[in-house]
């Protein structure tokens, strides 16, 4: 099982006391989209994204991804390149940034070099 760092998460700018009386907020976690099918997979990445302070949710398909990406606003996506369905990871990873910006780590053992220019204009982080 992968360790993960706690995350910053997204933080408000602390206010002295001559700046504001109102309370100062707690950070928010760091919401992640986890694209799986594969679906012992997909518990494993939830339960390690969790438990490392990671609010997570699971799909397992790219139209999935794209109806979940409008709802709940992730701030990260994990792909799997290989998806059952009409869209690859890739082709909705490509979806995710064109229409939020949202960045994705693709999670898969298929790494060649055709995959890597595939992915590319998705600026993946990894």
């Amino acid at each position: 099982m992968t360790e993960l760092a706690a995350p910053h998460g997204r933080r408000r700018p602390i206010p002295t006391k001559a700046a504001s009386a109102e309370p100062v907020a707690a950070a928010l976690p760091t919401r992640i989209l986890v694209v799986e099918d594969d679906f012992l997979i997909s518990l494993e990445m939830e339960s390690t994204l969790t438990a490392a302070g990671f609010e997570v949710v699971v799909v397992g398909s790219g139209e999935e991804a794209l109806d979940s990406a409008a709802a709940d606003r992730p701030d990260l996506v994990v792909m799997d390149i290989r998806l059952s369905g009409a869209m690859d990871g890739i082709q909705t990873a490509l979806e995710l940034f064109r229409i939020y910006g949202l960045r994705s780590v693709f999670a898969t053992a298929h790494s060649d070099s055709d995959v890597r220019a595939r992915a590319a204009p998705a600026e993946p982080l990894g």
